[in-house]
């Protein structure tokens, strides 16, 4: 009994671990940029985009299809690293622990 009463207390450190993490994850901020930085987008590391930032010189009514490109570049380099961060987190929070395949704690 004495082994699960430790495992019970080690699973609430864990649980107050995981909501502390989740609080931070909503205001930890990155930013994505395309385009030699012309284009920035900032967002939560749990994906909440927070700005985007064009460059005037790029707003050129002939061509729109370029700004709308590199919006979409830079929103997929901010979610890659929004992910980045918030894996990074998670494996403070768990020690580094390896998760089987498939199995992702909730965040």
């Amino acid at each position: 009994m004495k082994n699960l009463g430790n495992l019970m207390k080690q699973a609430k450190a864990m649980q107050e671990k995981m909501e502390s993490l989740q609080a931070e994850l909503e205001t930890l901020e990155v930013t994505g940029e395309a385009g030699a930085g012309m284009v920035k987008v900032t967002m939560t590391a749990k994906g909440a985009v927070q700005k985007v930032k064009i460059d005037p010189s790029l707003l050129d009514p002939e061509d729109p299809e370029m700004v709308e490109d590199l919006v979409v570049a830079a929103l997929n380099d901010a979610k890659r690293r929004a992910d980045g961060a918030a894996k990074e987190k998670m494996s403070e929070v768990t020690g580094g622990l390896d998760l089987p395949p498939g199995m992702k704690l909730p965040f």
